[in-house]
C-alpha cells in the first residue's frame, strides 16, 4: 500500500496545485476504510474553496478499485456536511465565544449517515372519478376531408353523393322537363369555398346537383331543394319565369323570328289554312318548293295545316333567311295556341335559334376559307 505522509500531503494542499495531485492521495483514500485528518482536512479545503473538484475525486477513486466510489461519495457527503460547521468556526473565532474543535467535527460528520434518505415519502393525492375528464388518444379533424386539398369542397361532394345516394328510389324527369337552374361558374365557387378547386373536379359537382336536380318536382324532400339552393348563383335568372303568352281578343297568337340577316314577325289565327306573306301568297314571295315547304312546317309537322291562318311580315336578307325567320316565327305562334305540341316541334328542330352566320371573306383567301390556286412557276 502506498502511503503519503500528512507533510506531504500539506504541501501539495498549500504549494502545488490541487487538480494535478489529486491522483497520488486519491489512490491512497480509494485503498483505505477511513480518511486519516490531513486528507479529509485537504478534501474539506477542496469541497469548501470549489464544489466541482469533487467530480474528478469521484471518477478516479472509482477506476482504482470497486469501492473506491463508495468511499468518494462518503468523503464528498462528509465534507458537504463539514462547510457550515467550518463557516460558524470562522464565525465564532471572531468572536468571544468558544466553538468546538476540528476533531469533534470530524467524529461527528463521520458517525452521521449522509448516504440515507431523511425525506418522509409523501403519498400520491387520491383520484377524483367523478372531476375526471376523458380525453381522445388523438386530436380527431373536424371534417372527413380535413387532410385533402380542398376540405370544404370534399365535404359539399360527400353531402350531395348522401343525398344521391338516400333518395336514389325517387322517379325523376327528363332533363328537358328538369327545373332551369343558374349553378355557380367555377371562379363564384371558388370565391365561395375559398378554395382553388379544380375545373375538373368541379364539373363531377355539377354532375351531382343535375341529378338531384332531376328529381319530380312533386315529390322533391326539402332537404335535397335546400342543399340546392347553396349553388345557385345569386339573383337566378332562370328563377323569375317571364308571364306565359297569350292569345289577344281577336283570337291572334303572336310570334317572333330571326335567321341571318332577316326577321320576321307572325300572327296565327284560327282558319282554313290561309297564308299571306308581305300581302302576297306563298308562290309569288318563295318560287323555290323547299323555301315554302320551310315557311309553313311547323303547320304541316303537326298536321295544323289547314286550322290556322298565317298572316307573315319579313324583311331583311335572303330568299332563304326569310323563310326560315317566317318558320321559327310560326313555330312561337302556334305554342301560344297549343303548349302541348312543344315537343313535337322541338324534335322537329323549328324552335331551336339558328344562330349561324356566313363567314367573312379574309384578305388573301378567295372567300372565306378558299386560297388561291398554288403555282410552282
Amino acid at each position: 500500500m502506498h502511503v503519503i505522509s500528512s507533510a506531504k500531503n500539506l504541501r501539495i494542499a498549500r504549494k502545488l496545485k490541487v487538480p494535478a495531485n489529486l491522483v497520488g492521495w486519491v489512490r491512497w483514500c480509494s485503498s483505505s476504510s477511513c480518511l486519516p485528518s490531513p486528507i479529509a482536512r485537504l478534501l474539506l479545503r477542496l469541497t469548501f474553496l470549489q464544489a466541482p473538484l469533487c467530480q474528478p475525486v469521484c471518477s478516479i477513486m472509482a477506476w482504482q478499485s470497486p469501492n473506491g466510489l463508495v468511499h468518494a461519495m462518503h468523503s464528498i457527503r462528509r465534507a458537504a456536511q463539514l462547510r457550515p460547521f467550518i463557516q460558524r468556526s470562522v464565525i465564532s473565532a471572531s468572536s468571544p465565544v468558544s466553538s468546538p474543535s476540528t476533531p469533534a467535527l470530524l467524529q461527528q460528520c463521520k458517525n452521521a449517515r449522509s448516504y440515507a434518505t431523511e425525506v418522509e415519502p409523501v403519498a400520491a393525492p387520491p383520484i377524483d372519478l367523478d372531476s375526471f375528464i376523458t380525453r381522445p388518444a388523438r386530436i380527431i379533424p373536424v371534417s372527413p376531408a380535413y387532410f385533402s386539398g380542398s376540405p370544404k369542397f370534399f365535404d359539399h361532394m360527400l353531402k350531395l353523393e348522401a343525398l344521391l345516394a338516400k333518395y336514389a328510389a325517387l322517379p325523376t324527369v327528363s332533363p328537358s322537363e328538369a327545373p332551369r337552374m343558374a349553378w355557380f361558374k367555377l371562379l363564384q365557387f371558388r370565391d365561395a369555398v375559398g378554395e382553388p378547386v379544380p375545373t375538373k373536379k368541379y364539373k363531377g359537382l355539377i354532375k351531382l346537383l343535375q341529378r338531384l336536380n332531376r328529381i319530380d318536382p312533386n315529390v322533391a324532400p326539402e332537404e335535397v331543394r335546400t342543399a340546392l339552393n347553396f349553388f345557385l348563383r345569386p339573383g337566378n335568372p332562370y328563377g323569375n319565369k317571364p308571364a306565359p303568352r297569350t292569345v289577344d281578343e281577336q283570337g291572334k297568337a303572336r310570334g317572333k323570328g330571326k335567321r341571318k340577316a332577316s326577321s320576321a314577325v307572325v300572327h296565327l289565327v284560327e282558319g282554313e289554312g290561309e297564308v299571306l306573306v308581305n300581302g302576297k301568297t306563298l308562290n309569288e314571295v318563295f318560287p323555290r318548293l323547299h323555301d315554302r315547304e320551310s315557311a309553313v312546317w311547323p303547320l304541316r309537322c303537326t298536321s295544323r295545316l289547314d286550322k290556322y291562318n298565317v298572316w307573315a311580315t319579313v324583311r331583311g336578307g335572303g330568299v332563304t333567311g326569310q323563310a326560315e325567320a317566317i318558320t321559327l316565327a310560326v313555330a312561337r305562334a302556334l305554342l301560344v295556341h297549343e303548349p302541348a305540341l312543344k315537343p313535337i316541334l322541338r324534335k322537329a328542330g323549328v324552335v331551336t335559334v339558328d344562330a349561324r352566320r356566313v363567314e367573312r371573306k379574309k384578305p388573301g383567301h378567295v372567300k372565306a376559307r378558299k386560297m388561291p390556286t398554288w403555282v410552282k412557276r
